[in-house]
């Protein structure tokens, strides 16, 4: 089946933030970031104006403009904000994702927004470059952007212990993903070698995501994984394309990455 360059995101805003709600020593937040870290609602921390707007401001730039966000069913600070910002380049809607039951489950809940089309699926808390982003135009079907560690390194606010914990993944001779490994030990880093890349949750996927994530089972954890799902629709015949881009992600995890990510995002205007 053929795809129009895609120009759907889903962006996962149900999570709990429960690193963003412990205090941090020595870091002084606003009474505005205090609100929004209090609330575990990292998405919308103010670097300037909310950290979102600058996600979904990227996602415009590269050609994804109907925006739905999945939040949960006490997530009034996301709704009432984005009921309310002028909009010039995107469409917001939203999908509610009941519980807490993991990042394939909340995929689950914007199947209706999706409809027959590919979207994009992507973490709240981190910002992925448009440069990154744009790659996914000219993709068929469904695709991974990995980034190089290189890329990670010199470009992201992410410490390198954090990033040697980050998954990686391998393509095969046809440039599909062929291995996805969470939480690498040192062995498997060099096993897998330099060719390898990060994966930070940015996917885009076909339909058939859907029915993966209904036929996998509950992680060990007590969740439903998009990276179980991802896997079982490529058991079910939608590979996925790996597409490497050499760029960093800014993450928005903890108290502690504030200041960072306002260094990193410097005086980029946020446009929706």
């Amino acid at each position: 089946m053929s795809y129009e360059a895609p120009h759907k995101a889903v962006i996962l805003a149900r999570g709990l933030g429960s690193r963003m709600r412990k205090e941090a020593e020595g870091v002084a937040l606003s009474e505005e970031q205090s609100k929004a870290a209090d609330a575990g609602v990292k998405a919308m921390i103010s670097v300037g104006r909310p950290f979102l707007d600058h996600v979904i401001s990227a996602l415009a730039d590269a050609g994804f403009t109907d925006i739905c966000l999945v939040i949960g069913p006490e997530h009034d600070m996301i709704r009432e904000y984005y009921d309310n910002v002028a909009k010039e380049r995107i469409t917001v809607s939203y999908a509610i994702q009941e519980e807490p039951l993991g990042t394939a489950n909340a995929v689950l809940a914007a199947e209706e927004f999706a409809g027959d089309d590919r979207v994009l699926v992507i973490n709240s808390d981190n910002y992925y470059p448009a440069e990154a982003l744009e790659l996914l135009a000219d993709v068929p079907g469904s695709a991974l952007v990995g980034f190089t560690r290189n890329g990670m390194l010199t470009k992201s606010n992410i410490a390198p212990d954090r990033i040697a914990a980050f998954a990686l993944a391998t393509a095969d001779a046809e440039g599909n993903l062929d291995e996805l490994v969470e939480k690498p030990s040192q062995e498997t880093i060099e096993r897998l070698g330099d060719d390898a890349v990060i994966s930070m949750n940015c996917w885009l996927c076909t339909p058939a995501i859907f029915a993966a994530a209904k036929a996998i089972p509950m992680s060990a954890r007590g969740e439903y994984e998009i990276t179980d799902a991802v896997r079982r629709a490529i058991e079910d015949g939608d590979p996925y394309k790996v597409v490497k881009a050499d760029a960093g992600v800014l993450d928005m995890s903890n108290r502690g990455d504030i200041a960072s990510v306002v260094e990193a995002l410097g005086d980029r205007e946020a446009r929706l």
